[in-house]
């Protein structure tokens, strides 16, 4: 007779399902469990219990009797315990030329059962498995879908749909980098140096990101950039270049304060002068008192920031970002360019319309009252006036 090293008994040896482990529960067959028998009822007595003595015959008793049941009660072993688990016969889709049937739990038809024929060993690895996932403590709830109303929070939270309230600027690989840490470094260094000039940035984050070029006159022209360590990598026909690029997160400001200029009749000017930073950065360096800019409040802003040593930096008109967004492997800011930026007050100007801007505000920066423009401020969520200065790193 075979000791209990050999001796093999019906076990569940896995659970064949499109559910996660953790969805698992004890009234379900788990691995490890021993099948012991199987009744029509619940309370049947214990020599009503159908004998289980190995995979192919519990196979064939579950094959005759689906027909006449839909659910049926198996005795399971497990550890020391003797538990029943009401279960559902299914045909276990392994062959075409010979059918065999198993069991799935009764509340998820996704959970089948795995039968074989294994050592009580083997089991018991299988039941500890077993155990700690069904009682750690470390289970997740379950997970589901609520339904939330993008548009009434979009209106409520971001009034201004343009903006997105956080910025970003993605630096290239400069031709001679071959390291991201490298690009980072250059980041960086534009980041501290755009704050040393006096632009209110708030850091978010920095992260690489993969840019993929598919060029045949790049790499033709450039050959120097092949011998990078992302270098040029052929697909079929077509060459593709991989490149490790850094992109920084940024908020404009603590604060963006939203300003109407609306010009009187007879003005030609709405009375403010811009520069740019070497940065890349647009910022007023005057305005003209009695003017448009000065009655919307922007004069009162440009005179703290002067006593303040920060930069009065306008960070979009008319809703559009005028940020810098990007840097080229050649070295260059790609800014907007503040010609344009004077083409559109002049047109504005002339066909006296209101233009709006958003300004960065600075920390304990003090916001302007102005009954003609009543400016209104987007507060990132997590950042309140005064209390998030911008670090140099």
């Amino acid at each position: 007779m075979a000791n209990d090293q050999t001796q093999t008994v019906v076990c569940v040896k896995q659970v064949k399902q499109d559910q996660l482990p953790e969805e698992w529960d004890e009234s379900m067959p788990l691995p490890g469990d021993i099948i012991e028998g199987f009744a029509e009822t619940d309370d049947s007595e214990e020599e009503m219990f159908v004998p289980a003595k190995s995979k192919s015959e519990l196979s064939s008793q579950l094959g005759k009797i689906m027909q006449q049941v839909e659910l049926i009660w198996v005795r399971v072993r497990r550890g020391e315990n003797v538990v029943k688990l009401q279960t559902r016969i299914v045909q276990h889709k392994c062959s075409m030329l010979h059918r065999r049937f198993t069991i799935k739990a009764a509340t998820d038809d996704r959970h089948v059962a795995v039968l074989g024929d294994l050592t009580l060993e083997q089991c018991t690895k299988l039941q500890e498995m077993s155990r700690t996932v069904v009682n750690s403590n470390c289970r997740e709830f379950n997970k589901r879908g609520v339904k939330y109303d993008w548009k009434v929070k979009v209106d409520k939270y971001l009034p201004d749909h343009r903006c997105t309230v956080v910025s970003s600027i993605l630096f290239m690989p400069l031709q001679g980098e071959r390291s991201v840490r490298a690009t980072t470094t250059r980041c960086m260094a534009w980041f501290t140096a755009a704050i040393s000039s006096g632009v209110p940035l708030v850091f978010v984050n920095a992260q690489t990101e993969q840019i993929i070029l598919n060029s045949e006159k790049e790499k033709s022209t450039d050959v120097a950039r092949k011998e990078t360590i992302w270098g040029w990598q052929q697909y079929q026909t077509t060459s593709i270049q991989i490149l490790q690029g850094t992109r920084l997160w940024f908020l404009p400001g603590v604060v963006e304060i939203s300003l109407q200029l609306i010009p009187k009749h007879g003005e030609e000017r709405f009375g403010m002068d811009i520069k740019r930073t070497e940065e890349g950065f647009i910022y007023v360096f005057s305005i003209i008192k009695g003017s448009a800019a000065d009655r919307a409040g922007l004069r009162s802003l440009y005179e703290e920031a002067c006593e303040t040593g920060q930069l009065l930096v306008i960070s979009r008109l008319e809703g559009k970002s005028v940020m810098p967004s990007n840097v080229c492997a050649a070295g260059l800011i790609h800014c907007c360019d503040h010609n344009e930026i004077r083409d559109t007050l002049t047109s504005a100007i002339d066909l006296m319309e209101k233009i709006q801007l958003h300004i960065m505000a600075w920390p304990n920066q003090t916001r302007p009252y102005s009954q003609a423009s009543a400016a209104e401020t987007l507060r990132p969520p997590s950042v309140s006036n005064g209390c998030c200065s911008p670090q140099p790193l």
